[in-house]
C-alpha cells in the first residue's frame, strides 16, 4: 500500500475560519461516486467571487485537516473525490491551486487512483501529499516501488537538502518533525523536480519543480504530528496568491442565500436537541427563512437533568421560534427495553427519531425539508470511502439521508464543519457565548453512556451524577479548558462500605476531553485533589453509585464516548 493513513490527526488552533462548503441531496450523487460521498459532496459554488482551491481527495482519513488548515488561512477550498475530477470538471472549477491529498492505494497497481492529465497543464501551483506525491512522481516521470525498508509509519525527522520558498520558516532549529505513513516510496523523481528534503527511510521527502510551481512531500503536513506543517499550507498559499479573504461573515450570507434558494416558500422542521450543532442551524435557517421553519424538540428520555426543560424555554421563550415539544420519552425507553448492543441502540434510536419527524411533519402541514445539525466528524465516522481506509467506527443517526416513504429532503447546512467552526458560526448570529462554549452532546443521549442494557433506573442515577460532576468541574473553573465531559454508568456493581454496611451499587467512570474538532482527544489532567473531591461527592449524592473511576484513555485508541 501506498500509505496506511490509518492514523486520524488534527489539533488546530481554536478559531479556524472556513472555507465553503455546501450540502447537498443524496438524490444528487453521481451513480459511480464512492459510497463515502453519498450524501455530504462538498457543492460548487459556481458564482463565488473568491479565488478556489481544490483538493482532490484519494481516500485519506485526513484529507479534512487538509481544508482545515486552509480554512484557518480564510482560504475558500472544495474537496472533491478523484473519481469526480475530469478536465472538464477542473475547466469549469477554474482553481487557483490544487493540493493531492493522501491514500491508502498504490500507484503501482493497475487502475489505482490517478487526476487527469490535464491537471498539470493548467499552470496553477501543485501540492502533493503521501500519496499525492507519489502519483505526481509516476504521472510526471519518475518511479515509485515497494521495498523493504523504506517503509515510515510514525514520527520522523527531515533534513534540508536546499532552500525554498515553500519552506520559509521551516529548519530554523534544525531537522523538522514530521509524521510519515507510507509504505511505497519514491525511487527516482520526475524530470525537472529537485530534492530539498530527506528523511531517514524517505531521500526524496520534499521535492519540488519550483519553475512549473509543483511541490510534493511524503510526509503528512496537515496533522498534528507536524509540528511546523500549517507555515507548509501558509507558504503554499502564498506562492498560490491567495489573499485570505473567505471569512466565517461570508460563509453565513451564503448559507442564508443557499438555504433559501433550495426551500423556496415551503416548511422546513428542523431536528432540535438543544446541543450547539442543531441550535446553530437553528438560527441560522430561522435567519434565512423566518416561520417557515417549525423546530421539533424531541425528549427521548435520555437527556440530562432538566434539560428538557431549558431547551423549551430557550427557544419558543427567548428565540420566539415555532417550537413542538415531543415527549416522547416512553416510546424510546420501550423500544430500548432489554437492548445492550451499541450498535442497535443507535439504529433503534435513529429509526424513531426518523418516525417521530415524520409524524410532526404532518402536523406541521406542507413541512418538505427536514434540518438537522449534522456535523463533519459524524459523517466520517459513519461512512467508508469503498476498498479505502475509512473504516465505520459507529452509525449516527443523522447521518445517512432520509428513508423515501419520509418524503422530506434534507437542508444541512453545517454537514461540512467542525465543532469549533460551529460555534464560530454561531457568535457570527448573535448566540451567547455561554452557550455557545457547551460541551457537545450526543443524538443518542445518555443511551451510549449506559454501556449495557438501559433501565430508568440506571438512566436517574447517571443523571445525578452527571450533574454532580459538571457543577464540580464549573465550580473549579474548568469548564471552558475541557472539549467534553460526562459520566458513564458501568454495567457493573461493586461491593462497597457505607455507614459501616455493605453497599452493592453501580460502578461510574468520568470522561473529560481536550480537542479542537472531535477527531482526536486526550484526556484532561485534573489533579487527584479535583478527583478525589468529585468522587466523594457523587457517593454521597447519587444513591446507587459506590464506586467512581476515571477514563484516562485518548482518541484514538479510544473514542470519546464510550459507545
Amino acid at each position: 500500500m501506498g500509505v496506511s493513513d490509518q492514523y486520524r490527526q488534527g489539533s488546530l488552533s481554536r478559531n479556524p475560519k472556513p472555507a465553503h462548503f455546501l450540502p447537498f441531496r443524496d438524490t444528487d450523487a453521481p451513480a459511480n461516486l464512492p459510497n463515502r460521498y453519498w450524501g455530504f459532496m462538498a457543492v460548487s459554488m459556481t458564482d463565488s467571487s473568491h479565488d478556489r482551491l481544490l483538493i482532490i481527495d484519494f481516500g485519506s482519513q485526513v484529507t479534512q485537516l487538509i481544508a482545515r488548515r486552509l480554512r484557518e488561512l480564510n482560504v475558500y477550498c472544495e474537496i472533491h473525490p478523484f473519481n469526480k475530477v475530469d478536465a472538464a470538471f477542473l475547466e469549469r472549477f477554474a482553481p487557483k491551486a490544487v493540493i493531492l491529498s493522501g491514500g491508502p492505494s498504490s500507484v503501482i497497481d493497475a487502475g489505482s487512483p490517478r487526476p487527469p492529465e490535464a491537471l498539470f497543464s493548467l499552470g496553477v501551483p501543485v501540492l502533493g501529499i503521501c500519496y499525492g506525491q507519489q502519483v505526481m512522481m509516476q504521472m510526471l516521470g519518475g518511479q515509485v516501488e515497494t521495498g523493504h525498508g523504506t517503509a515510515e509509519f510514525g514520527r520522523a525527522y527531515v533534513t534540508p537538502q536546499a532552500s525554498l520558498p515553500l519552506l520559509d520558516g521551516w529548519f530554523a532549529d534544525g531537522d523538522e518533525q514530521v509524521w510519515m505513513s507510507h509504505g511505497d516510496h519514491v525511487a527516482r523523481i520526475a524530470p525537472g523536480f529537485a530534492v530539498y528534503g530527506t528523511s531517514p527511510n524517505a531521500p526524496f521527502a520534499i521535492t519540488a519543480d519550483p519553475a512549473r510551481h509543483f511541490y510534493a512531500v511524503q510526509f503528512h503536513p496537515e496533522v498534528h504530528h507536524t509540528p511546523n506543517g500549517a507555515r507548509l499550507y501558509e507558504n503554499f498559499v502564498r506562492l498560490a496568491g491567495f489573499t485570505g479573504d473567505w471569512t466565517m461573515g461570508a460563509y453565513r450570507e451564503e448559507a442564508i442565500r443557499r438555504i433559501r434558494e433550495q426551500v423556496g416558500d415551503a416548511k422546513v422542521i428542523c431536528g432540535l436537541s438543544g446541543g450547539v450543532d442543531s441550535s446553530v442551524a437553528a438560527v441560522l435557517i430561522h435567519e434565512a427563512i423566518g416561520d417557515q421553519l417549525t423546530c421539533v424538540f424531541v425528549d427521548h428520555g435520555l437527556l440530562r437533568l432538566n434539560e428538557a426543560e431549558e431547551v423549551v424555554e430557550m427557544f419558543r421563550d427567548h428565540y420566539n421560534m415555532p417550537l413542538i415539544h415531543a415527549d416522547e420519552r416512553e416510546l424510546f425507553l420501550g423500544e430500548l427495553d432489554g437492548v445492550s448492543d451499541p450498535e442497535t441502540k443507535r439504529k433503534i434510536i435513529g429509526k424513531l427519531f426518523i418516525d417521530v419527524f415524520q409524524k410532526h411533519a404532518a402536523e406541521v402541514g406542507g413541512a418538505k425539508f427536514l434540518a438537522q445539525g449534522t456535523l463533519y466528524p459524524d459523517v466520517i465516522e459513519s461512512v467508508s470511502f469503498s476498498g479505502g481506509p475509512s473504516a465505520t467506527i459507529k452509525s449516527h443517526h443523522n447521518v445517512g439521508g432520509l428513508p423515501e416513504k419520509m418524503g422530506l429532503k434534507l437542508v444541512e447546512p453545517l454537514r461540512e464543519l467542525f465543532k469549533d467552526e460551529v460555534r464560530a458560526l454561531g457568535r457570527e448570529l448573535g448566540l451567547p457565548d455561554s452557550f455557545i462554549g457547551r460541551h457537545p452532546f450526543p443524538g443518542p443521549g445518555l443511551a451510549i453512556r449506559c454501556p449495557g442494557e438501559i433501565t430508568r433506573e440506571k438512566l436517574e442515577i447517571l443523571r445525578k451524577a452527571d450533574a454532580v460532576y459538571i457543577d464540580q468541574i464549573r465550580k473549579h473553573g474548568l469548564y471552558d479548558d475541557i472539549w467534553q465531559a460526562f459520566v458513564a454508568i458501568l454495567p457493573v456493581r461493586t461491593v462497597g462500605v457505607m455507614g459501616d454496611g455493605r453497599t452493592y451499587d453501580f460502578a461510574c467512570a468520568l470522561r473529560a476531553v481536550t480537542s479542537v474538532d472531535g477527531m482526536t482527544a486526550d484526556y484532561y489532567p485534573f489533579s487527584h485533589e479535583f478527583l478525589g473531591e468529585t468522587a466523594t461527592r457523587i457517593i454521597n449524592e447519587v444513591e446507587g453509585i459506590n464506586r467512581v473511576t476515571y477514563d484516562i484513555t485518548s482518541k484514538p485508541p479510544g473514542t470519546i464516548e464510550w459507545e
